[in-house]
């Protein structure tokens, strides 16, 4: 884990509405990966993209429980 490119962001569960902080290690490249909320413990889907162009770090914040057909 690289410490220049750890950042803390604020993010809302999608289920409960809690507030969430989590680490994003951005050294990492793009990731997909499942969190659970410790308030109502259900799973989040997280995509982490980066904006070069733009030096940010773009966080996509799901549920797991739409359907797409």
């Amino acid at each position: 884990m690289n410490a220049d490119k750890l950042h803390d962001a604020g993010v809302e569960c999608p289920h409960c509405g809690h507030h969430i902080h989590l680490s994003i290690d951005a050294s990492q490249g793009e990731q997909d990966y499942q969190d659970e909320c410790p308030a109502c413990g259900h799973d989040i889907h997280l995509e982490l993209s980066i904006d070069a162009v733009r030096d940010k770090i773009v966080v996509k914040i799901r549920s797991d429980d739409e359907n797409f057909y």
